[in-house]
């Protein structure tokens, strides 16, 4: 399944990976999305590539399929040293979704039914309470914590369609959260759904972000490994170098299909 046209053009992308990875500043992405929600048809899933998830994509196929035909934004350094390594170039901007999404609901200034799934029952009520906080002209509708049976939703599948949401935020960590969201949100649910991973940790202070500056010089990553050593270490210190390595192998063998060999003769 991919995501339904919208009346909005598609934005400009490059490819990572196979992925069509939206190349957009954050004013083109904020107005691209707000445009999206706005919308009076369509539905649009709005997921984020990052080395982790480029990881993923390796190894489990529903998880690629899932990818394959929605809206993806870059999310973090490593995108940036794909792009330089397949185009030259990083991507214009850096849309991590824990930035991205509390600055969309800013962005959005006409009033927004915003859906919220996922994280601990606690958890959730204090992310929902800090958004009506950010964003209090929105009506933030907490619909469903995360801990449902995924392989029955219907009670909150028909509690989200009968919700009438704009923008629902599913946060669920990947691969799982995409997946649910291939597998059973469509158009009668929301006009766009977003996999936001850890936002609702963040957004109720369970998972601290890093400092401006450790922020400004992109090493997050290493801050939330420090964090939550026993939890992140096999992404980070195993997963690094295997992306890394993954950018390689893919621009080598890019760069061999380009290279026409030596004349015949």
């Amino acid at each position: 399944m991919t995501s339904a046209a919208s009346e909005t053009a598609s934005p400009p992308h490059r490819p990572v990976f196979g992925f069509p990875v939206s190349n957009m500043s954050w004013q083109e992405a904020l107005a691209h999305v707000s445009d999206l929600a706005a919308s009076s048809s369509g539905h649009t899933q709005i997921f984020f590539l990052n080395a982790n998830n480029a990881n993923i994509t390796f190894i489990d196929p529903e998880y690629r399929r899932v990818l394959e035909g929605r809206l993806i934004l870059p999310d973090g350094v490593g995108m940036d040293i794909a792009s330089k390594s397949f185009h030259g170039v990083p991507f214009a901007a850096n849309l991590n979704g824990t930035d991205f999404v509390p600055a969309l609901l800013t962005y959005m200034a006409a009033k927004r039914r915003i859906g919220l799934i996922g994280g601990h029952p606690e958890v959730l009520s204090k992310a929902a309470a800090r958004l009506r906080e950010h964003s209090p002209w929105h009506e933030i509708i907490e619909i469903a914590d995360g801990f449902f049976d995924k392989d029955d939703s219907d009670a909150v599948l028909e509690k989200l369609a009968s919700a009438k949401i704009d923008v629902l935020l599913v946060a669920m960590g990947t691969p799982l959260q995409e997946k649910w969201i291939g597998r059973h949100i469509t158009e009668e649910h929301a006009r766009v759904v977003i996999g936001v991973g850890a936002l609702f940790d963040f957004l109720a202070g369970r998972v601290p972000r890093a400092p401006e500056w450790v922020r400004r010089l992109r090493c997050e990553w290493a801050y939330r490994l420090w964090i939550e050593p026993k939890r992140l270490w096999y992404r980070y210190v195993v997963g690094i170098p295997v992306f890394l390595f993954r950018v390689i192998r893919h621009k080598a063998g890019a760069d061999r299909r380009r290279d026409p060999g030596p004349p015949a003769g």
